[in-house]
């Protein structure tokens, strides 16, 4: 039986709140793209008109849309300390889950405009 590598999460918490890079992260990235992106990460959660707790939850959509599995569980379990619900992080994902089917539908109509395919006519009947 083979043991499970630990998941990936770019920037655990220190004891104030902020983003902490991982120093066994960002192994193939240059250290100077590294510290931009660190500093550019940090930045977005800096106290702004934005709160952390709404920031938590943009993530956790974002983190699915990216498929980021190590993003997604970090961000959860910050939403849940900034005082998310079970019930706002589950709109969170429900947001997600229908941005990604609106992706699905959008790249199948360029696909059928550029192809001249059209499966079925606009009410939904064979066309």
């Amino acid at each position: 039986m083979s043991e499970e590598k630990p998941h990936h999460q770019p920037f655990p918490e220190d004891a104030n709140g902020a983003p902490r890079p991982q120093p066994s992260s960002y192994t193939m990235v240059e250290p100077r793209f590294r510290e931009i992106y660190f500093r550019f990460y940090k930045e977005t959660y800096k106290p702004s008109s934005i709160d952390r707790k709404t920031k938590e939850l943009v993530a956790i959509a974002a983190s699915l849309v990216a498929r980021c599995q190590g993003c997604l569980e970090g961000h959860v379990k910050k939403a849940l300390k900034f005082g998310a619900t079970r019930e706002e992080i589950s709109e969170a994902i429900a947001i997600a889950i229908g941005v990604n089917a609106a992706a699905v539908v959008d790249i199948s109509d360029i696909a059928a405009e550029n192809t001249g395919i059209r499966l079925f006519d606009g009410n939904g009947a064979g066309g």
